[in-house]
């Protein structure tokens, strides 16, 4: 079973542009436009179906909210910073 962090483990690995809140880490971004919200959200399916590890999207227009949590151990382990860091990457290749 993957290890929950404790809260300072997890607010000292928060990478920037991330909130916590509890037991989830959070990114709100907006892009350019719907569809390279769109394209954003393609790369991060197959990034994220890649690790079995799967965010919640919230799409609003060109707004994109992501919201992560390892709900099979009961919180925030290193698999949602590994996630969030592949999510940021994308986001700076635009």
């Amino acid at each position: 079973m993957t290890e929950i962090l404790s809260d300072s483990e997890a607010d000292s690995a928060l990478p920037a542009g991330w909130t916590r809140t509890d037991k989830v880490i959070s990114r709100e971004v907006e892009l350019a436009s719907f569809p390279q919200a769109i394209e954003v959200v393609d790369r991060v399916a197959v990034l994220a179906e890649a690790a079995d590890h799967h965010p919640d999207i919230d799409i609003r227009w060109r707004t994109l909210t992501f919201r992560l949590s390892t709900h099979s151990a009961g919180g925030l382990t290193q698999k949602d910073f590994s996630l969030a860091a592949e999510i940021d990457s994308v986001l700076s290749s635009l």
